[in-house]
């Protein structure tokens, strides 16, 4: 004499992530010869979280991302003469503009990781995300003791 099972019983809850529970792994991509944008693109993904299975909006669950040669990173077309970075400092006439071109001979690391702030969410979780990039000109870095794998 049971009763037949209702709609209510087989309800399945969503997996939700808590802060803390997920495992941060460390991982590394070489810039040498990739596309700006694109490089920026599957490094924010990474960062937010989206590549797990696991992933929730609300909770950091990304991983630590290292990029390495971001002075040999690509920018297509005549992206490198043509286009600017505008920064501004508040006064009257303090507004400075440099192509990224010369930006990337500079300060390559600058390139990077504004082109992947701009992909991120732009609150206290994006910027919490962003604290996860680190970026070297060079092929050498300081977090060869955390084992990196490959982007």
């Amino acid at each position: 004499m049971g009763s037949k099972p209702t709609r209510h019983h087989l309800r399945r809850e969503t997996y939700m992530a808590k802060n803390g529970e997920v495992a941060k792994q460390w991982r590394i991509v070489d810039a040498t010869d990739q596309s700006l944008g694109r490089l920026a693109s599957d490094i924010a993904t990474v960062l937010m979280g989206k590549h797990r299975p696991e992933y929730t909006p609300h909770v950091d669950c990304g991983d630590f991302v290292i990029v390495v040669n971001a002075g040999k990173v690509g920018l297509s077309g005549n992206k490198a003469d043509q286009s600017m970075r505008l920064t501004y400092s508040g006064y009257p006439g303090g507004q400075k503009a440099e192509t990224l071109g010369n930006l990337r001979e500079r300060r390559s690391d600058i390139l990077v990781s504004e082109a992947v702030r701009r992909m991120l969410p732009k609150n206290r979780l994006g910027r919490q995300m962003l604290k996860k990039l680190k970026v070297y000109d060079g092929a050498e870095h300081p977090h060869a003791g955390v084992n990196p794998i490959a982007l």
